[in-house]
Parts: C-alpha cells; sequence; structure tokens
C-alpha cells in the first residue's frame, strides 16, 4: 500500500521508498525512512497535498511522492 491510500489518522511503518537517489535522500532528509513510523494528519478526497506528521514535524507532501512511499498499516 502506498502513503496515498492511507486515512487521516492512520499509522503505518515505510517500507521503502521507490524512487531515485534524489528523491530517497529528500524524503530522508525529512524524516521518511523505511521502518520510521508515520501518521497521516489531513488528507483530502480528491486533491491537494497530504500531511503527514513525523515524531512531533508535519510535513505535505504531493500526491506523486505519496504514490512512490511504500507503507504497512500499523492497526
Amino acid at each position: 500500500m502506498t502513503l496515498d491510500r492511507i486515512n487521516p489518522g492512520q499509522k503505518a511503518r515505510v517500507v521503502e521508498v521507490l524512487g531515485g537517489w534524489g528523491l530517497r535522500q529528500k524524503l530522508n532528509e525529512l524524516g521518511i525512512a523505511p521502518n520510521q513510523v508515520i501518521s497521516v494528519s489531513n488528507s483530502s478526497i480528491w486533491r491537494g497535498p497530504i500531511l503527514v506528521r513525523i515524531n512531533s514535524n508535519e510535513v505535505a507532501l504531493g500526491r506523486g511522492v505519496a504514490r512512490k512511499v511504500v507503507v504497512e498499516v500499523i492497526p
């Protein structure tokens, strides 16, 4: 499952980032790396960025980038 499919309020663990070195590096700088637990704060159904909480930081990701982050939902 990818990050853009997670409902607001759900927690997930990052499995991998699909993309080139530059994208992986940028997301790593934001704290989105394999085995990191993140939660979706806000996500519009139709469009707009996805607001993700990592530790105590919130980051807005575009839908195209969120589709490249593979996650597993944590119950």
